[in-house]
C-alpha cells in the first residue's frame, strides 16, 4: 500500500501533465493574435464576431490618410471638427495644422476632432471619407467591416469590425514606415502651440517591455478594445481584443504565451526546391520568395509541403491540416540547395536548451 501523500502527489503530477500547457483565456468578447510577417493565427476567440469597435477605428483612418494624402499637407479645422464629441485635441475653427501632427495626435490622443478633420481633408467629408475606409477594407479582404465614420463613436450601428480584421489590417498598416512611427511613439510634440501628447495605450508607454506599437478604444457600447503590437526575439505578434474589460492583462498574457511557445523559422527559401517532407520527386522549380513562420517544438517535426505543379505551379507549407504559407514556383534546371537539407536539423537544434 501507497502512503496516502505519495498517492495524492501522483494525482496532482498526473493531472498537471494532462493539462495542456498552452490552454490560455482572455475577458474579451472577441480576441485574435497573429504574427505579423506571416499572418499566422496563434490564438482566436470569437474572431469572426461583428462588433462596435470604438476609437481603434482610427487605424484605418491612418491607415487611408496616409496612403492617399501628404503628411506634410496644411489642414485647416472645420466649424464640424472642432465641435466633434468624445475624446480631443482640442482644435479651433480656423487654426491650421499639418496632417503628421493630426496623424499624432489621432493615434496617441484619439482625437475625435483629428479624424473628422483628416477625412474631411482627404475626401472632402466624413461621409466620402468612409466610402474610402470602405474602399480600403474590401482590398485586404476584411470581409466582415464596414465603416460609416473615420473615430469610431457609437453614431451608427452599422459600424462594425472584427477581431480578426482589425489584426489584418494592422498587419498591412504597420508595413508603412509613417504609420509605424506615429502607431510606436509614446509621446509627440505637435509644431503648433499645443501642449506634449503622450500615447494612452499603458502597455507602450511602461506596462510591457515588448509592446511597440498599438490603439486603445472605448465606447459605452463597444466595451475597452485594444490593439498592440509587441517584439521580442525578432518575432512581432499583433494582439486584438474587443469587449475585453481586463485587456492589458490579456495582451500580456497572449504575448507571454506566444513567446514561449513559438520562435521563427525559415520554412522556404529563396532558390531551387528539393525534396521536401511531404514531397516525393524532385522538380526543376525555383523560388523567389523567403517565408518564414512562427512553429512550436513540436511543429517543427510536423512540417510537410505540397507542390501544385501545371500552369501555375507553387510551394504550400503545412502542418497537420493547416497552411502556413506558400509560394509561387518558377522553372529551373539548377541542383538544390543545402538549405532545405538542413531545415529540421536546425529547427531541432533550437529547440535544445
Amino acid at each position: 500500500m501507497y502512503p496516502i501523500k505519495k498517492i495524492l502527489a501522483i494525482c496532482i503530477i498526473f493531472l498537471l501533465i494532462c493539462q495542456p500547457v498552452h490552454a490560455i483565456d482572455v475577458s474579451a468578447q472577441s480576441s485574435i493574435l497573429i504574427e505579423a510577417e506571416s499572418g499566422r493565427v496563434i490564438f482566436h476567440k470569437n474572431e469572426h464576431e461583428k462588433l462596435k469597435i470604438a476609437s481603434i477605428t482610427k487605424i484605418m483612418t491612418a491607415h487611408a490618410a496616409l496612403k492617399h494624402g501628404n503628411i506634410n499637407d496644411q489642414v485647416k479645422i472645420s466649424a464640424k471638427a472642432s465641435s466633434a464629441e468624445g475624446s480631443s485635441l482640442y482644435l479651433k475653427q480656423g487654426d491650421t495644422i499639418s496632417l503628421k501632427d493630426l496623424l499624432y495626435g489621432l493615434l496617441l490622443r484619439s482625437g475625435n476632432d483629428a479624424a473628422v478633420a483628416i477625412a474631411e481633408h482627404i475626401s472632402g467629408s466624413v461621409e466620402k471619407f468612409a466610402e474610402l475606409m470602405n474602399k480600403e477594407a474590401k482590398a485586404l479582404q476584411m470581409t466582415n467591416s464596414y465603416f460609416t465614420n473615420p473615430h469610431g463613436l457609437d453614431t451608427d450601428d452599422k459600424h462594425v469590425s472584427t477581431a480578426y480584421d482589425m489584426a489584418i489590417l494592422t498587419k498591412e498598416a504597420i508595413k508603412n514606415d509613417q504609420f509605424k512611427a506615429i502607431f510606436s511613439s509614446e509621446s509627440y510634440k505637435p509644431s503648433s502651440d499645443h501642449y506634449q501628447w503622450n500615447n494612452k495605450h499603458r502597455l507602450l508607454t511602461g506596462l510591457y517591455p515588448y509592446a511597440d506599437g498599438g490603439k486603445t478604444g472605448f465606447t459605452k457600447k463597444a466595451g475597452r478594445t485594444l490593439v498592440t503590437t509587441a517584439t521580442k526575439n525578432n518575432i512581432t505578434y499583433i494582439a486584438v481584443t474587443i469587449n475585453a474589460p481586463d485587456d492589458w492583462n490579456d495582451h500580456i498574457a497572449l504575448f507571454e504565451d506566444a513567446f514561449r511557445r513559438y520562435a521563427m523559422f525559415e520554412v522556404i527559401s529563396k532558390g531551387p526546391v528539393p525534396v521536401l517532407p511531404g514531397t516525393h520527386e524532385h522538380t526543376d522549380y525555383i523560388s523567389r520568395e523567403v517565408k518564414k513562420v512562427p512553429l512550436t517544438e513540436d511543429e517543427t517535426k510536423q512540417v510537410v509541403y505540397h507542390i501544385t505543379q501545371g500552369h501555375n505551379p507553387s510551394l504550400s507549407v503545412y502542418v497537420q491540416d493547416e497552411e502556413l504559407t506558400s509560394v509561387k514556383l518558377y522553372a529551373d534546371q539548377n541542383n538544390p540547395p543545402a538549405f532545405y537539407q538542413t531545415l529540421i536539423r536546425k529547427m531541432k537544434e533550437f529547440f535544445t536548451w
